[in-house]
């Protein structure tokens, strides 16, 4: 086992960017932060001058990854590279290999509609049966259901297609693959055979020659290619594909094996669910619309995706276009003095999906439902926390009666660690004890992944024995009160 290990994760989430550095010692795992970059939506003129579209600067975002590869490299010879990225989002490439087009952001609005027209060719129940997959407007099916129905001209001249992070991975080695966990992200696979839905996809009018070979996380996909490394001054690393959706990086950080704990991968999404062996396919997985994307060590991530803190984001971004810049932890501080309980959301509400005025949609929802309107920042706020909160209890209450067993904790991990009042909202909605930590979940599940492909972790059982020793968690005890019980039929009754 080697000593003082380097290992560089890039992870790239739907506002920043950045490259975390790991240091494996063989005992415990440190990190280091080289390099951090903005990202997010860039909105451009199409439809004949008539539309806005959203895309992703994907260029943006290759040039700082590069930035961030050759940062690393300067502070010792790096052991192999991994990315994870957001899912659902993809490019297509040519017959040259060129990229067509810039990839679309998956809060654009060319999907409106597009669920219920699918659901017109192939039946909801046909669609879940063979993919498993929450239905939602952003799934990469929907995508290009789009496209069909609009005729692109880029799905005639399209030969590969990759998701965000297999396309920076064709880019980093040349190998045309798609990670398993991403891959699932997409709607496009079905998780009974392991292959691409293709019987599902013919019918929807979607081409199938140009999907991928799938293969596990801790795949080696090859070496740095000369043409990207020697420029930057490092040597041909193997790079390696850890769960390429964050959240399944995220998830294998999750410092607890058990099958009772249930998980939360909360940021601008929160991802509430459980680790399971197989996939939960059935009339009642599909009543709760709940999703089965794949993880590592041959697990299925039994889960339901929560508009999460991209309330609060949004509703930051809104006050500061209006010259109000407040940080969150001040939003937060509002939000712990403002009035309990005065308003509640469904945080899953479709208008609050889009980019925009998050404060005037929450408002508008509380006075279309009969309720208070939250009139300041600490009042939007706090129903936007109190509703998450409640919205993970609902889910968590959902897994437990799909699997059967009661969720004797809930571990969260990931950047919405850092609100502690979110987390404890958590522990007094569910009435369970929650354990929050590490923040950085998504690059240490990447780091351990090319740990393990490399040899030097022996299994994952391993793996959780090293989180445990190289971070420090917090446990919030339930502070369970009739007010919450109240407060979940209202939320209930919402949906």
């Amino acid at each position: 086992m080697s000593k003082n290990l380097k290992l560089l994760a890039i992870d790239l989430g739907a506002e920043s960017g950045r490259a975390m550095l790991g240091h494996f010692d063989g005992e415990r795992l440190g990190l280091e932060e080289v390099h951090r970059f903005p990202n997010g939506p860039v909105r451009v003129l199409a439809g004949g001058g008539k539309e806005q579209r959203l895309h992703w600067n994907i260029l943006h975002l290759w040039s700082e990854m590069q930035k961030g590869l050759g940062l690393a490299a300067q502070k010792g010879s790096l052991a192999s590279l991994g990315l994870d990225t957001w899912g659902v989002d993809f490019g297509l490439l040519d017959a040259q290999d060129g990229l067509i087009g810039n990839p679309y952001h998956y809060r654009d609005s060319r999907t409106d509609g597009m669920v219920e027209k699918a659901f017109s060719v192939v039946p909801r129940e046909e669609i879940f049966a063979q993919t498993g997959i929450q239905f939602m407007q952003l799934n990469s099916l929907f995508q290009l259901f789009a496209m069909v129905q609009q005729n692109s001209p880029a799905l005639e001249i399209a030969r590969t297609f990759l998701t965000i992070p297999d396309l920076f991975n064709f880019w980093l080695t040349g190998r045309k693959v798609s990670e398993f966990s991403i891959a699932t992200t997409t709607q496009c696979y079905n998780p009974l055979t392991g292959q691409w839905a293709g019987d599902l996809l013919t019918r929807l009018g979607i081409p199938t020659h140009f999907f991928p070979e799938i293969v596990p996380p801790g795949t080696v996909l090859g070496d740095l290619l000369p043409a990207i490394a020697e420029p930057l001054g490092v040597a041909p690393i193997p790079v390696i594909a850890p769960a390429c959706h964050d959240t399944g990086s995220a998830v294998a950080a999750v410092p607890a094996a058990a099958a009772n704990v249930a998980w939360i991968s909360s940021g601008t999404w929160s991802l509430v669910g459980s680790s399971v062996r197989q996939p939960v396919i059935n009339e009642q997985s599909l009543a709760f619309n709940m999703t089965n994307e794949g993880g590592v060590n041959q697990t299925f991530r039994l889960l339901k995706n929560i508009n999460g803190l991209w309330l609060v984001q949004e509703s930051r971004r809104t006050w500061a276009a209006h010259g109000e810049e407040l940080s969150y932890d001040t939003l937060t501080q509002l939000a712990a003095a403002a009035e309990p309980f005065k308003s509640l959301i469904d945080p899953d509400y479709a208008a609050f999906f889009k980019p925009g005025n998050m404060p005037e949609r929450i408002q508008a929802f509380c006075d279309q439902t009969g309720q208070p309107v939250p009139s300041d920042k600490g009042s939007v706020v706090r129903c936007a926390l109190e509703s998450l909160a409640l919205k993970y209890r609902w889910v968590v209450e959902k897994i437990e009666a799909l699997t059967g067993l009661r969720q004797e904790a809930i571990h969260i991990v990931g950047g919405g660690t850092k609100n502690r009042l979110l987390s404890q909202f958590t522990a007094d909605a569910t009435g369970k004890p929650v354990i929050t930590g590490p923040v950085e979940a998504t690059a240490i599940g990447n780091l351990l992944t090319q740990a393990i492909a490399l040899g030097e972790i022996a299994s994952w059982e391993e793996a959780v024995q090293v989180v445990k020793r190289s971070f420090d968690v917090e446990t919030f005890e339930p502070r369970h009160t009739p007010a919450w019980d109240e407060a979940y039929e209202r939320l209930v009754k919402l949906l």
